[in-house]
């Protein structure tokens, strides 16, 4: 009808065709020139604010992760935006997070391994720093220089990696170099734990002799059960998918460790939000627990 009243508009008033019609001359201008409702107003500004959020944090968060720092932003202006719109606006921009299949674990080998004691038994509470941490490795393959491997140190209270090593071999030195990193910079409690698999560079005899010159306990995971490590298969998890899969391949070592650097200490330690934590960094549960024991 509007469009009619439009193309006879050079004919005939307006303002007798809308009478006629039974329109409002006020209906026939909006629908002319439409001003957007409060609602796609809101909806313009919260796609802004989300593109930026998402590749502030390199295409890695989803809608969870955005909804959280989204909120932290629009706090001020005492405004709120819910998963479900938050979903949806992104569903309308066409972004997602990187997403990989889901990890399954794999039918135990049926080599025969010698069983070490499970300390931990999958019980990763923490009441402070220094109390329970987690090694693993993983494999990370370049064009030049063929698989890498990365090992690191967690510590379960913050969910910090402080211990980092990057190497072509996968050696028991790899593995001590990362203690040394890890135990470099931390307090050594009493009754630290350490968990790590039954690879032969955790069981081997130069890495336990380290272990106990620096009093820490040693704990293993039971064969062909990952969910004995499984914060550390977490992480290993979000590395492959945040950080390693988005790369066809690593051109060489060289890229590849300063890639992987940048992503554990810049990224995960300092501005990944993790859902454990309460939607907080690393670093923030470990600046948060110091200023505690600082206070006590």
């Amino acid at each position: 009808m509007f469009d009619y009243i439009h193309q006879e508009s050079h004919h005939h008033q307006v303002t007798k065709m809308c009478r006629i019609l039974g329109v409002s001359r006020a209906q026939y201008y909006r629908y002319r020139s439409p001003k957007p409702s409060k609602r796609r107003a809101e909806d313009v500004d919260l796609k802004q604010r989300i593109l930026r959020i998402f590749a502030e944090f390199k295409q890695r968060y989803g809608v969870m992760k955005i909804h959280h720092e989204l909120n932290l932003e629009l706090q001020p202006l005492q405004h709120r935006c819910s998963p479900r719109r938050i979903y949806r606006l992104m569903k309308e921009l066409y972004i997602h997070s990187v997403t990989v299949n889901k990890w399954k674990a794999a039918s135990a080998s049926k080599t025969k391994v010698e069983q070490r004691p499970n300390l931990l038994k999958q019980d990763f509470s923490t009441t402070s720093l220094n109390q329970k941490w987690t090694a693993d490795m993983t494999y990370i393959q370049t064009k030049r220089n063929g698989w890498c491997y990365l090992s690191t140190i967690m510590d379960l209270h913050s969910r910090r990696i402080i211990g980092y090593s990057f190497s072509k071999k996968m050696d028991t030195d790899l593995v001590l170099k990362t203690l040394e990193s890890a135990v470099k910079n931390r307090t050594i409690t009493v009754d630290l734990i350490i968990h790590t698999d039954l690879g032969s560079q955790y069981t081997s005899d130069d890495y336990n002799q380290r272990l106990t010159e620096l009093h820490i306990y040693h704990s293993y995971s039971r064969k062909g059960c990952p969910y004995d490590n499984a914060p550390m298969e977490s992480f290993h998890a979000s590395l492959k998918k945040e950080c390693v899969y988005p790369v066809p391949v690593f051109e060489n070592y060289e890229t590849a460790a300063a890639v992987l650097f940048e992503y554990v200490h810049a990224f995960y330690n300092r501005k990944r939000i993790h859902s454990s934590l309460g939607y907080q960094t690393p670093l923030q549960v470990e600046i948060a627990t110091l200023t505690s024991q600082m206070a006590a």
